[in-house]
Formats: C-alpha cells, structure tokens, sequence
C-alpha cells in the first residue's frame, strides 16, 4: 500500500498549510524538489505493491519508501507547525514578517537539510526498484467516484444482494420458525451453530425479521449482538430496552440507572407476562453466556424463546434439554452459482449467450475456492461484479489462484481447514483488488468496535480529515463536494460486498453500515502489515507502538494505564468509551499529555467522556490545544467540558467541530469564545443544545452544517453568505427573523436539513415559515414552535420532503388538510400539542398517498382517528404514546394491508385491551405481524 501513502504524503505536503510556508527563504527549493521526487517515485509503486508478496526484497523496499514518504510528511508538517505556532497559529503572518523566524528558534537550515537528506534517499530507493524489474504504470491516481459512475454507465445493472430474498435459506427458515412456535413449556433455546461467513446472522434476520408465523406468535421482540467482549449489563440492559420499547432518552436513562440484578428481576417479570423472542447473536464462551443468564426466568411459567448464534458447537448445546441446534451448512454448487449470478451477471451478460457462458465457466471455477461460505462468495462476486470484459475475469481467476497457493495470515484459525482458509484468502483478493483511495477507507474501519454500527457522516467527516477523499471532477459546472464523493466511496464498498449496509434513511441512503467479523479480521490484518492502524484494547494491559493512527477502547475501570508519551507520527486518535465509566477514571491532566504529545493530530475523537452522579466533574479543554493547527476533526460529543479556550481560534485547519457536550448536572453549559469565524476550513459546525451566545459566522463560507446556533443571540443576516448550507437547525428566539428574510430575500438553494426550534420560554412566538418557504430542496423538516394558519400551503409542492416533526405547533383540522397532500411524504412525527382544539380527524382517501411511518404522541385532545379507505396506502410502521383521550386505534386500519408494525405506549389498559385478541378492535390489526405494547398505564 505504498502507493497510497506515497499519494496522500503528495498532498499532504501540497496543502495550503505547506504551501504558504515553503515560500520562506532556504526551505521553498528543498519542498519543492521533494515534491517532484514524491511524484517520480508514485508511478513505480502500483507496480511494486502488485509484486512484494512474492518478493521479499521488493516488499522491504516498498516498507522502507513508505516509511521514509512518512518521515518527508513528518519533518516538513513539523516545520510548519513551528512556523505557526511562533505566530499566534497564523501562518500569514508570518509571510508578512518572515526575517523575523530566525531570531525566533526555527532552524532555516537544519530543516532544509534534513528535507534534502529524505529526498536523497527517496530518489536513490527509485532508482534501485528499477532494478528489481519494476515498471512506471501511469494513470495510478484513483479518481473518486468518477471511476464508479462511468463503471455505472458501462453495466445495464448493478445488483445488490437482499437480505429479504437470500439464497438457499427456505427450508431452513421453515424448521426454524417452527421449533420457535412451538408450545413448549419454559424458556426455549433455538441455536444456529457454524463457522464464520456461513450465513448464521442472514439465517437469523430471516427468521426474526420476515417470517409472519414468528411476527405473530410473539408480543415482544429483542435482538443484541454479543460478540467476543461481553459486558453483561450493557447486553441485558439492551434487551430490556426493546422488550419494553424504551425508545425515549428518559426512559433509556431510568433502565441505565439500575443495577445488573434489577434489569434481570425486570427482564423476568416481562417474560412471563409476554412471550418474547430474543436473539443473542454471535455468542462466543461459556462465560458470557453464564452472564445473561439471570436475565432469563428459569420455570414452566417463561414464555421466552432465545434465538442465538455461535461459532461454537458446545456453546450451540449449552442450553441442554431445552435446545435445539441448527447448523447453517454451506451452500451447494448450484445455490453458490445462483447467488454469485445474482450479483456478478449484470442485465448485458445475459443477453449475450455467448459471454454468459464464457463468464459462467470461470464464475463456477472460481466458486470451487469459496468453500460455499456465503460471505466469501459474495465478496468475490463484489469483486468481478465490476469487470466487464471476459479478460478482466480470467485475471481475477488467475490472482484467486495465486492467493491459494501463497497463504495469508488471515487462515491461522483455521489451520488444517484448506477449504475454508482458501475462502479466507477470497477475501484478501478482493482487498487487493481495491484502488489505494478505497484501500485507505477499507482499512480506517479497523478503528470501529466489532459490530459497531458505523454513522455514515460521521465516517465521511473522518476520512476527509485523514485526506483520503479528493475532488478532482467536475459536475454541473463545479467541483464535486466531498462528502458526496466520500458517500460514492462507501457505495463502491458496499458494492463490492466488502461493507455491510445497517441501516437507511428516509431518502433511501445509508444511514450506518458495519463489518462482517471476518472483513473486520482482514481489515485489522492489513493495517497491522501496513503499520497503518493500531487498536489498544484497555481490557488488559497493553504496549502503544509508533504508529500513526490509534483507535482506543475503553470498556474496563482502567483508563489511567492509558498515558500518552510522545509521538511526532501520530496523525489520528479515536476513543471508544463504555458509558458505564466516565471522566472520574481519568487522570486530569490528560488532555494536555495529548495536546503536548501529538503535535500534529489531525483527528481528536474524544466522546462519552462523562461522569454520571450529582457530584460529577467537568473536563477542562487544556489552554494550549490551539496549538494542535494540523486538527481537522475534533469531537466532545456527550462529555462533560466546561469550555472552549480561546486559543482554539488558531485551528485554522478545523474541518469538523462537535461541541455537542454535557455540562454540570447534564446541562449544556458550554462556553464557546467567539473565535469560530477564524475556522474558515469548517464545514461542520455542532453547538452545544440550547447554546446562548453570538457567534460570527460570515467568514465560514464552507460551512455546510451548523447546529444549535442561536436565533435569537447570533447575527443571522449572513446567512445568505453561507452557501453550501445543508443542515441548519437555529434554535431559541426567532421574532426578528422574518423581518430580515423579508428583506434579503435569500434563497437556500442546498438547505437539505431545516430545523426551526423556539425555546420554551419563546413560545408564544410564531415560527417564520417563511424561512422554510425559502428553502426549495428540503428532505427533512423540524418545527418546535407554534405556526400559522394555512402557511403550510406553500409545502405541498416540495416533492424533496420526505421527513417531518412538529411539536407545539398548534396545528388546526385545515392545516392537517394541507399536510396530508404532501406527496412524497415517507415519515411524520406529530408530538406534543402539535394538534390544538383537534378532537377528531379524518384522513382522506387520497390522503399521505407514499407515508410509511407515523407517529401520533402527547396529542392530549385527541379522542378519534379515522383512515378512510384508499387512506394511507402505504403506512408500514404506526406509534401511539400518551393520547390519553384517544379511545381506540384508528378506524380503518383494517384496510391499510401494508402495515406491519404497531407500537402502543403509555396508553391506558383499556385502549390496550381493545387490541388483543378477542378485545374489539383486534379485527383492525390482526393482519399486523408485530404489535407491541408496553409500560400501560391504569388510567
């Protein structure tokens, strides 16, 4: 992977930062020559990294360029660090006053020279891999997603694998959802044992997820990834939240106070009122299992079923009697080839006989090595899936050859196994086969927790940071925004079966994704070969090498073995932190060993750092962390931080700053300076909830994000300046801004994200809606405030909105009128007094024609909703919650055939009684799979 960090050393010392810098006296020759030899050297490297597995003197060359590209990075970003920092983090400054830099300790010279000595040494390992036979490939810069459209363009199709439609699984779908139905006295155990890749989680979601004889045989449903480091209070606290449907944070915050004994005395209790059905997925030792245990009543009276997964044949029995084991078998050649085609074989191929068969023929060659592990043979159908020529295949089938025969570290579990460690080594391949920009993201993933579910834009944050992602293309007249050629990134990934979708948006997009723990172990093996990543677990004691990337997790009473020492290399620090511990394990002066240590971090992601109790302590951000002028990425979000120093306005190179931060007693309480507008490379800007101070913000022109500003304390008249805006959520006093909308007349051509939120002592005032008029292209809509009558008129014609929530808006029967037109609307939220002297209402039969999700709460007037029929045509999940008045479920859900999930909260008993079986509305939902209903209230 030399040839990636050779690239991102390229532009890492063609940055703006370097580039202002080098123009000083003695140093712009040295740069300047470095950079050419950086460039010489990049043609050569695809060449080499393709040959070092079978050369082990190329491969030491290849580690001794990358080290040594490393070392040009570390010397010229240490230099204009200094530079900076003697001037207050402002390099033009020193611009204006260069002479002054050696009287003031930076060495011109010694720099310069050792610059020179790395570039000498850079241009003689060039020299010496032509040697070695290895040639200058051109074109080896990865062109984004640029590559992939055209890919696009070439392919009728580009087929996705779906989870509701796998292969294979039918039969065993039937046995399974049959043992789970059955009529068994006490708590039943239903287990899936086999090795990893063999489709175990797919089997499950199948069961769990699609199966209407499962839906409907149980009240409560709750699945939890166990994983190799079991905590079992957090596992049981998760249960316990779903069985109960938990979802409101106060309610999560009630089952996080109780103890481990409680939640399994609460967890009992429910399951022998209910029956449950609960999936322990992934489940690896005897220990764990012991560990959940109390959380499970033991008696003929439990009418719990577990589900669970394991890779281990004596965990798959642990349960005795009372379980029944399923191996999930690999498939056999015929359902390899079906699923393989379904991916690899696009709309074109086969409409052409004669390269169908040609692609079949070495397609099932192919297949003889993935073992029929699912995942092997999805990853290689991701693989080919993007070649197009009969050519580009027969390659790929010569490179699995290769990969048999050499082995990798990847095969160590399963030694004496050469099926399945051939179906390892399929994964390696598609690794391989990845271009160095996408390698990099590959491989920053390692930094993720095993099952950690991923949040796309926080990703795409990060690797914009690291400089992975770049614009070069141009579309529609401008260069294309990096967060959506970091989103195309993540798509080629998921293309190419690598990356695991989790979850979608209300536009469809990938909200989360995740790691199969078998591409998670590829992922950590290559970072560990490439010395790119490494993760400290603080289970045990652990020795941190030099290295440049860290990914730390903190799950034991044990974070003060972590003290940093110094390290020059270190570009990217990410904490994982168990909330269960909080800032009282930490030693105080941390922060300033971090700030001190890694003087050129980019990426600081220091979350969850809090401590629950009336006595808790709040953090102090170290004075000096404006001297880390390299960050481009710094997150607080959830812990404790009193407040931003003001030296923070020298983070000039801040691209993402999140400051979403607890202050005492769980208040935000933040002091942020006013230094922000300095901050002109912020895209991403999240300010503490109910923030209260004036920020200047006109200079911040990449802003793309701004959260929790201020209506009422900010000057918001530049907005109109901030015109790549596509999230803003302004919250507090808004009485003036309708006034300055109407002057301006600004228009927020790529607002996507409105959020307008009128703190509870402003109230009484009105929301403008005309803000919300100026913005054409919204998808998601917030109102916390009240509206006026009939200004919802103007939405009816935004074909981009798909998502609303309205609390205390005071909506009138005429305004629901208007919202139920709204054509492309997929999910609504009406909360607290968002309806007002509404009793009953009448949803059309042409009403929310595309709704597929409503929630209906706190609507304390409420006594009757009626659906009439061709209403809501395609509604799939309804919520009711604390409509005290609300005397039944909605009349005419009977017609909406789509629904397929109804959730009862906080309602009286006999609301909920009506809904059982035998009760007088059962009639309405009993098509429904699933319904569930928790916490009833007695009157």
């Amino acid at each position: 992977m030399a040839e990636a960090v050779v690239s991102m050393v390229i532009e890492g010392v063609t940055g703006a930062l370097v580039e202002e810098v080098k123009f000083l006296s003695g140093v712009r020759d040295q740069i300047e020559h470095a950079q050419i030899e950086l460039l010489l050297i990049q043609g050569f490297l695809k060449d080499a990294d393709a040959k070092q597995e079978d050369n082990k003197v190329v491969r030491i060359w290849v580690q001794i360029i990358r080290d040594a590209a490393y070392d040009l990075e570390d010397v010229i970003e240490s230099f204009a660090l200094k530079v900076a920092l003697k001037r207050g983090g402002n390099v033009k400054l020193v611009l204006k006053r260069f002479a002054c830099i050696f009287s003031e300790g930076v060495n011109l010279h010694k720099i310069g020279s050792e610059i020179e000595r790395i570039t000498t040494k850079l241009s003689k390992l060039r020299l010496s891999l032509q040697s070695y036979d290895i040639k200058q490939i051109k074109g080896t810069q990865y062109e984004g997603a640029t590559s992939f459209e055209r890919q696009r363009e070439q392919r009728q199709t580009y087929h996705h694998v779906s989870e509701r439609d796998p292969i294979g699984l039918e039969e065993d779908v039937k046995i399974l959802a049959t043992e789970l139905v059955k009529e068994e006295k006490g708590p039943q155990v239903v287990s899936i044992w086999g090795m990893g890749g063999s489709g175990k989680t797919t089997l499950a979601k199948q069961v769990y997820g699609h199966n209407e004889d499962v839906k409907r045989h149980f009240d409560c449903f709750a699945w939890v990834c166990v994983s190799q480091q079991c905590q079992g209070k957090e596992v049981l606290e998760d249960i316990l939240i779903q069985l109960t449907c938990a979802s409101k944070k106060e309610d999560k915050e009630e089952i996080l106070k109780m103890k481990k004994d409680e939640i399994a005395e609460r967890l009992c209790i429910i399951q022998k009122e209910k029956k449950c059905l609960v999936v322990l997925d992934d489940i690896w030792t005897l220990d764990a299992w012991n560990s959940l245990k109390p959380g499970f009543p033991i008696g003929e009276e439990a009418k719990t079923c577990i589900l669970l997964t394991t890779r281990k044949k004596d965990i798959a029995k642990i349960a005795g009697e009372n379980c029944f084991v399923h191996e999930s078998s690999a498939l056999d050649d015929k359902e390899s080839w079906e699923l393989f085609k379904k991916i690899a074989i696009s709309g074109r191929d086969q409409t052409n006989s004669e390269l169908y068969a040609e692609k079949e023929k070495l397609g099932k060659k192919m297949l003889e090595h993935c073992a029929g592990l699912p995942l092997a043979i999805t990853v290689l159908a991701g693989l080919v899936a993007r070649k197009v020529t009969v050519e580009e295949w027969k390659t790929v089938y010569e490179n699995v050859d290769v990969y048999i025969r050499r082995g990798t570290n990847l095969d160590q579990e399963y030694k004496g196994d050469q099926e399945y460690a051939g179906a390892l080594r399929v994964l390696a391949l598609s690794y391989d086969d990845l271009p160095y920009r996408l390698k990099l993201c590959f491989l920053y993933l390692g930094h993720f927790p095993e099952d950690y579910e991923i949040p796309v834009k926080r990703l795409a944050q990060l690797w914009i940071a690291e400089g992975f992602i770049s614009s070069g293309s141009q579309r529609h007249g401008s260069v294309e925004v990096l967060e959506d050629v970091a989103y195309a990134c993540l798509i080629e990934l998921v293309e190419r079966c690598m990356v695991q979708v989790g979850t979608f948006g209300s536009t469809k997009k990938i909200k989360t994704c995740h790691l199969h723990d078998l591409m998670r172990d590829l992922c950590l093996v290559k970072a560990e070969e490439e010395n790119f990543l490494h993760v400290v677990n603080f289970t045990k004691a652990a020795t941190i090498p030099q290295v440049r990337r860290l990914g730390v997790y903190v799950e034991e009473k044990c974070v003060d073995r972590f003290a940093p020492t110094r390290n020059d290399h270190l570009r990217s620090l990410l904490f994982f932190v168990d909330p269960e511990y909080g800032f009282s394990k930490w030693k105080e002066n941390f922060l300033r060993s971090v700030v001190c240590n890694f003087k050129l971090l980019r990426v600081l992601k220091f979350e969850g750092i809090t401590q629950r109790g009336i006595w808790q302590r709040e953090l102090e951000l170290p004075r000096n962390i404006g001297n880390l002028v390299h960050l481009r990425f710094l997150s607080l979000r959830e812990s404790n931080v009193r407040r931003l120093p003001s030296s923070s306005g020298n983070l000039v190179c801040l691209q993402t700053l999140d400051l979403r931060v607890y202050g005492m007693y769980g208040k935000w309480e933040i002091k942020v300076p006013n230094v922000i507008w300095k901050m002109k490379e912020l895209r991403h800007l999240y300010l503490p909830f109910g923030y209260r101070g004036k920020l200047k913000l006109a200079t911040l022109g990449n802003l793309q994000s701004l959260v929790n500003v201020a209506g009422a304390d900010c000057d918001l008249t530049h907005l109109a300046e901030l015109t790549n805006l596509r999230k803003l959520f302004i919250t507090g006093g808004v009485k003036n801004m309708e006034e300055m909308l109407k002057s301006t007349g600004i228009t927020f051509n790529h607002l996507r994200s409105l959020s307008l939120s009128l703190s509870l002592g402003t109230l009484d005032e009105v929301i403008p809606m005309n803000m919300v008029l100026s913005c054409p292209h919204i998808y998601k809509l917030e109102l916390i405030g009240r509206i006026r009558e009939q200004s919802l008129e103007g939405l009816q014609g935004y074909e981009n909105l798909t998502k609303m929530s309205l609390w205390y808006t005071g909506l009138q029967l005429e305004s629901l009128k208007m919202l139920e037109k709204i054509s492309n609307l997929r999910m609504l939220w009406l909360g607290r007094d968002a309806l007002e002297n509404v009793t009953e209402v009448v949803v059309s039969e042409e009403g929310y024609p595309n709704l597929e999700f409503l929630e209906l709460s706190f609507l304390w007037e409420l006594k009757s909703w009626r659906i009439e029929k061709g209403g809501m045509p395609s509604l799939r999940r309804l919520s009711i919650s604390f409509c005290s008045q609300l005397r039944a479920v909605p009349e005419g859900l009977e017609n909406v055939t789509t629904l397929k999930e109804l959730t009862i909260k906080y309602m009286t008993e006999r609301f909920c009684s009506r809904v059982g079986e035998g009760g007088e509305d059962f009639y309405k939902i009993q098509h429904v799979p699933s319904l569930l209903i928790a916490y009833t209230q007695e009157h």
